[in-house]
């Protein structure tokens, strides 16, 4: 079985792209966006996570059973969330202390 190869430049680039997000989510904290800051953070996070899932654990040129495995864990951990938002949305108190 052929493996891919990705060469030292895409790494390189990779590397590269990931201390330029690492900087502007380090920017984005100090800049005041209301309830965006939160937003944007997470959106940072995940262009990072699929950048490091794609190209560093060699997900992009895996075989298909691993692309839909991956898949699968995005999808069972978005329904948990979506689980646990939902319970905490429903209560009463929504964390503010002293109503």
């Amino acid at each position: 079985m052929a493996e891919h190869i990705i060469s030292r430049k895409t790494y390189t680039y990779v590397f590269l792209a990931l201390l330029v997000l690492t900087g502007i989510t380090t920017a984005v904290a100090f800049v005041d966006l209301g309830a965006l800051n939160v937003v944007v953070a997470l959106a940072i996070a995940v262009v990072k996570m699929l950048l490091v899932a794609l190209v560093f654990m060699h997900v992009l040129y895996s075989r298909r059973l691993t692309q839909i495995t991956v898949a699968g864990g995005l999808m069972w951990l978005a329904i948990l969330l979506v689980l646990t938002m939902t319970d905490f949305v429903t209560r009463g108190w929504l964390g503010v202390p002293g109503t």
